[in-house]
Formats: C-alpha cells, sequence, structure tokens
C-alpha cells in the first residue's frame, strides 16, 4: 500500500512531493484524501468531456439550422441602404417583416441590384453577432436568371444623347421658376449649382429636390457631403440616402457620392430614370467630382441619369450651369441668378427654338442692365 505514496499526480510539483509523502504516511486518512483528490480529477475531466460533447452538440446544431435556413428560399422586392447593402423585404408590396433577409453590399453590386428589384435566393440563418438571416446568393432577378441579367451591357458602353424630355419644376418660387424657364435642364443632364458662399446654392438644391420628390417613375437620390451639421437635419423630404458633414474626411464624402452616383447608373441601366442630387461636391477631389457629375447621360432608347449638384465653381463638361450671385442673396433681391454664368447647351433640344431665343434675349437685357 505504501508503494502508491511516492506516485506523484499529474500536474503536481516537485515541491508538493514530501507534503504529499507525508499525507500518505499518515494511514488511511492520507490515502482517503488522496482518493478524494482523485475522484474529484474525474468529476472534473467527466464534466470537460461534457461540455466538449456540449460545444460540438451546438455547433452541429447550429450548422444543421444554417443549412436547413438555406433549404428555404425567399422572394421579395429589394430596398437599398445607404452604406450600399440592402433588404429583401417580405411584406406585400414591399413592407418591412420581421423576416427580412439581408443583402450584402457585394452582392448588391455584383448583381448590379436597385431599390424595387424582385428577387429570389436561398438564405441562411443569423450567426450569433447577426440580427437577420442572410442572403445566400440572388437567383432570379425580376423573374430572370441574374446571371443575365448582370452581364448585360456596362452603363459606360450605352449610347447616349442630348437631353430631350425637360424635366419640369412647377413651382410659383421666383428663382425656381426663373431656374426652369431661364436654365432649363431634362433627363440626363449634368447640372451644377454654382456660386460663392452665402450664395445660396444649398436652398436651391433643396427646393429642387422638394419640387422633383414623389414623381411617378423618377428616382431622387440625395447625398449630401461636406455640409453643416444643421443643413443635415434640414433635410427631411425626400430624405438623403447619405449624409456626411463637412467634419467627416474626403474619402468618407466621396464614397458616399459614389455610392448614390451607382446606384443611379443601375436605375438608368435598366431602361428607368435616375436623379442624383449632390450637395456639395466643393471638398471631393476634382476628378472623382467630374466623374460623378460624367454619369449623367440620356441613354438612347432605354433610361437617363440626371446628376444635379453644388460647387464654388463648374468642373467643365456640364449641360447646365445654375450661377448664383452672392450679393443678391445678401440683398434679398431674387430670383439671385447671374444669367450672364448661367446657361443650357443644345436649350433648344429641351424648348424649342422659340424657348431658347427667349432664354437668349433675356440673357441679352441682363447684360444691357
Amino acid at each position: 500500500a505504501e508503494a502508491g505514496v511516492d506516485v506523484e499526480e499529474e500536474g503536481a510539483t516537485d515541491e508538493d512531493a514530501p507534503a504529499r509523502a507525508r499525507r500518505g504516511r499518515r494511514g488511511s486518512r492520507g490515502r482517503g484524501r488522496r482518493e478524494d483528490g482523485d475522484e474529484s480529477g474525474r468529476d472534473r475531466e467527466r464534466g470537460d468531456r461534457d461540455r466538449e460533447h456540449g460545444d460540438r452538440d451546438r455547433e452541429r446544431a447550429a450548422h444543421d439550422r444554417e443549412r436547413s435556413a438555406e433549404d428555404r428560399v425567399a422572394e421579395g422586392v429589394v430596398e437599398l441602404l445607404g452604406n450600399g447593402s440592402g433588404f429583401i423585404r417580405l411584406g406585400p408590396d414591399g413592407e418591412t417583416t420581421d423576416g427580412d433577409v439581408y443583402v450584402s453590399a457585394a452582392q448588391v453590386k455584383r448583381c448590379e441590384l436597385v431599390t424595387g428589384d424582385r428577387v429570389a435566393g436561398p438564405v441562411r440563418a443569423p450567426r450569433r453577432s447577426e440580427r437577420f438571416p442572410s442572403l445566400v446568393r440572388v437567383d432570379t432577378i425580376n423573374g430572370s436568371p441574374a446571371d443575365e441579367v448582370a452581364e448585360g451591357t456596362k452603363f459606360e458602353d450605352l449610347p447616349a444623347t442630348w437631353p430631350t424630355e425637360r424635366l419640369a419644376l412647377g413651382s410659383e418660387d421666383v428663382t425656381l421658376k426663373a431656374v426652369e424657364w431661364l436654365t432649363p435642364f431634362g433627363k440626363g443632364s449634368r447640372v451644377l449649382i454654382c456660386g460663392g458662399p452665402r450664395a445660396g446654392k444649398s436652398e436651391l438644391a433643396r427646393d429642387i429636390a422638394e419640387a422633383l420628390a414623389g414623381r411617378d417613375g423618377l428616382e431622387l437620390l440625395v447625398v449630401l457631403a461636406g455640409v453643416r451639421p444643421e443643413e443635415i437635419s434640414d433635410w427631411t423630404e425626400p430624405a438623403p440616402v447619405a449624409s456626411v458633414s463637412f467634419a467627416g474626411s474626403p474619402d468618407a464624402q466621396a464614397q458616399a457620392v459614389e455610392q448614390a452616383v451607382e446606384q443611379g447608373r443601375r436605375v438608368a441601366a435598366r431602361g428607368g430614370d435616375a436623379v442624383v442630387l449632390i450637395d456639395s461636391l466643393e471638398y471631393v477631389a476634382p476628378q472623382l467630382a467630374r466623374r460623378a457629375l460624367g454619369a449623367a447621360r440620356n441613354v438612347v432608347d432605354g433610361g437617363s441619369l440626371t446628376v444635379i449638384a453644388t460647387a464654388p465653381v463648374p468642373f467643365g463638361g456640364e449641360n447646365t450651369v445654375v450661377a448664383l450671385d452672392a450679393t443678391l442673396t445678401a440683398l434679398r433681391h431674387f430670383p439671385a441668378l447671374d444669367l450672364a454664368g448661367s446657361g443650357t447647351l443644345r436649350a433648344d433640344a429641351l424648348v424649342g427654338e422659340a424657348g431658347a431665343d427667349a432664354i437668349a434675349k433675356a440673357r441679352g437685357e441682363a447684360a444691357g442692365s
């Protein structure tokens, strides 16, 4: 019996050995304590094994649930978010439900999804840090295989023509009336509202957005970049898809602009009409600003993308320039348009020859006054 006294248990140190030997020489009481310790160790081992088996069982169950969820196909209407991701709304007419399915920004971009698309595909259950089930892949878009839709002609390769359908503003506001008739723009125009500080650029942009909001067949996307925090609060309807104040980095502002323009391009590529209104391009790198404006076009026998932006000065390549006079604005002399600095290329395509002559006459009278 004493031969087992010198055998050390697993994990014992050399310092523990003498004390353990002394306990062993006390007879049965020492052996009883040791046996109790052995039993306790075996209990811990059994507990560890049970926990390991439990973890494996839970992982297996989660995997089974995920595979089971992938057997479920979700079909609904896409609603995109400002960050480029979106949701499949499963309710009637695209209404929100508790079971709505998350669509990643990568899937949105890869399949060129736009708000209003009806898509279908398998879903997986939410993981530990997730709140919603997620779309595994897009199988169909508006009833057609997703691969066929995504492999269509690139937007940049679609033929463009001069804007011919004017976007009427239909407002009694004197400034909006002046813009509509003296600096007209249409579907597919590149419009820049320019002027010095406090000339009223943001206010005019907001008025134009309100005039265009809610029109059937027209997707309006507003993005705020580099504006004052108070100006973000001023935009309630239509609500911006993205907002970055002047405190945000130039990269964050550029990303917000690019995401909105990309969404507008997808609408136009599908044959729809989109207007992207950007306030402002002032703090965006010039090459990125020109690229945003350059995305606007009236697609031949297709849709259109109109870009309306604010900036201190034109970048070049605009169809329409609306120049504001800061002095007239300060004196509250409206409309505060600088007609000499404003203008529309090929205005006759929008308002006819008589309208173009009237614009030229008004500009001449303003220059002579």
